[in-house]
Parts: C-alpha cells; sequence; structure tokens
C-alpha cells in the first residue's frame, strides 16, 4: 500500500498542472517576442559588413577570424564588402580599413 502511494504512475500529471496555466503562457510568449524584437533592433549603420542578427553575427565573425587567421579573414572581408568593413573581434566592434 505504502509503494502504491509513492510509485509516480499512480498520479495523474495532469491534474497536477493549473487549469489558469495555459491562459497565463500567452502573455508571457507575447511580452518575450516583444522583448526580442526590442533586443533585436539595431540601427542601421552606414558601415557594411555582416548583420548583428541576436549575437551570431559576431560569432560568425570571431570564428572566421580564428579559423582562416587574420590576413585571410580580412581579404574575405574586403572582397565581400569592400575597403571599409565592420566586424566582431572578441566581442567587440572593429574596422577593418584596406586598400
Amino acid at each position: 500500500m505504502v509503494l502504491e502511494t509513492l510509485n509516480p504512475m499512480h498520479y495523474n500529471i495532469t491534474s497536477l498542472v493549473p487549469d489558469t496555466m495555459p491562459v497565463a503562457t500567452v502573455p508571457i510568449l507575447i511580452l518575450m517576442c516583444f522583448l526580442l524584437l526590442i533586443w533585436n533592433h539595431e540601427e542601421t549603420s552606414s558601415i557594411p559588413g555582416p548583420g548583428y542578427c541576436l549575437g551570431i553575427g559576431p560569432l560568425i565573425s570571431h570564428g572566421r577570424f580564428l579559423w582562416m587567421g587574420v590576413g585571410n579573414a580580412c581579404n574575405y572581408y574586403n572582397k565581400a564588402y569592400g575597403e571599409f568593413v565592420r566586424v566582431w573581434i572578441s566581442g567587440e566592434e572593429t574596422f577593418i580599413i584596406s586598400k
């Protein structure tokens, strides 16, 4: 009898979740989407370069510099965006100027 009460399969999981839970999740999801849009919004820059895109752009930019080396990565960005490029190295905005 004691083992039956300790058995987790004995309880109905849906009865443990209150009925107001789905009602409460909708405003939370709307708020999180709104905060994500605000966080992702960036001022349009006149300097070309890879986009920020929720922090993925800086990770890709930094990874490219680690993987290809400084010289090859600079050449890649200069061919892709021109002679004045904005990239991220170690999380800091860096400008590459070359001609």
